[in-house]
């Protein structure tokens, strides 16, 4: 090789050697703005410190995203003016989210939009059937027995008797259980609960915890949310959605002006520990 074609070579050597030297390299560019690995390793520090570390490469990798996006956001409000050179950190989501407001106005979401959204995912609409129930726990069937008569000849006294002889946790509320979907009781009780009419009371019922007296309070049968009372979720919905898609976008165009070197971020002296 002459010594005319080796120059050019000997330069990019000399160039790349340069930069592996360099102890504290750019991870990121723009607008004439620097972030140093040093300042991702303080990052990483304080995430290692709040007991999450040491990180595998893996999780540096995913974390670099994100410190990433969040450095592009606080330049870039650095250069609208809304973040001052000297600031503390405290102020940097106090700018980010002035810039976000600024930069992407909440979306609007249309009547025909929501009404579409509705259509198409009803099952999301639909509420399931519901038993309010209440239960007496005993240890032994005559006991159960006993409790039977009782509420027989005094329908009323259920609670009273649920505080008095019931070894339930829920004793002191009078046997309150709580409000239960198909699937959420256990199933020696289910069909029971699901069964009964209001007002009325089991059988004694087996199970590993003793025998148990239920009353159902109350039933709400499976239904679908209308429209109206479900516009209100839909229109929230759709516009966290757009507003997160609008955001992740803005953050996308900042990142594609910018110079990013995740190489120096990732295989770190540190990243080997």
């Amino acid at each position: 090789m002459s010594p005319r074609t080796l120059a050019p070579v000997i330069v990019v050597l000399a160039t790349l050697l340069g930069s592996c030297q360099d102890p504290d390299p750019v991870v990121l560019s723009l607008d004439g703005e620097d972030v140093r690995r040093s300042d991702f390793e303080e990052h990483v520090a304080t995430i290692e410190a709040r007991g999450l570390g040491p990180l595998s490469p893996e999780a540096r990798e995913g974390l670099l995203e994100a410190f990433l996006e969040e450095q592009v956001l606080l330049i870039e409000a650095r250069h609208q003016g809304l973040l001052g050179p000297s600031a503390s950190p405290d102020e940097g989501p106090r700018a980010v989210a002035q810039l976000l407001g600024r930069a992407v106005p909440p979306p609007e979401v249309t009547e025909s939009e929501v009404q579409a959204h509705y259509a198409a995912h009803a099952a999301e609409f639909r509420i399931p059937e519901t038993v309010t129930v209440r239960q007496i726990l005993v240890g032994t069937l005559n006991e159960a027995r006993d409790l039977k008569r009782r509420l027989y000849r005094v329908p009323r006294s259920f609670e009273t008797l649920a505080g008095s002889r019931s070894t339930g946790p829920e004793a002191a509320v009078g046997g309150f259980m709580g409000t239960f979907e198909r699937g959420q009781l256990p199933s020696e009780l289910e069909d029971a609960a699901f069964t009964l009419e209001p007002g009325r009371t089991s059988p004694p019922i087996q199970t590993s915890l003793g025998y148990h007296v239920l009353r159902v309070d109350s039933r709400q049968p499976a239904r679908e949310l209308s429209l109206d009372e479900a516009r209100g979720w839909i229109r929230e919905r759709l516009t966290r959605e757009r507003a997160d898609a609008a955001v992740r976008a803005f953050v996308a165009g900042l990142l594609s002006r910018a110079r990013v070197n995740h190489e120096a971020a990732i295989f770190s002296p540190s990243s080997s520990r």
